[in-house]
């Protein structure tokens, strides 16, 4: 059985993804923006990867920060089985029927 989820949520797994262990809130906004090619806000952001968590899709870590930060933590995502499976499942769904629309879709 495959985790229904959104669009957004489903950009936001892809960018923890995409960003392996080094994924975080600033880093998964911006990959995010450039898959949508605008402004995300970041409690959008968190807001999703918070909803994600609870759901068992991402696991979260705190880690001490990059000296630009003040050493201030920074908290690390990254997908699970499950989360992995509905990023699998969501995104063949929507390039199954991207594939089949009449109109060709520019990237």
């Amino acid at each position: 059985m495959s985790t229904q989820i959104g669009v957004f949520e489903l950009l936001v797994l892809m960018a923890v993804a995409a960003g392996g262990d080094e994924a975080y809130g600033v880093s998964i906004r911006q990959a995010v923006e450039a898959g949508r090619g605008r402004e995300v806000s970041s409690g959008a952001v968190h807001t999703t990867l918070d909803r994600l968590e609870r759901r068992g899709l991402v696991t979260s870590r705190t880690a001490g920060g990059p000296p630009s930060r003040g050493g201030r933590p920074r908290r690390y995502y990254r997908l699970t089985p499950p989360g992995e499976a509905a990023v699998r499942d969501n995104y063949g769904a929507l390039s199954h029927l991207a594939g089949r629309l009449p109109v060709k879709v520019s990237s």
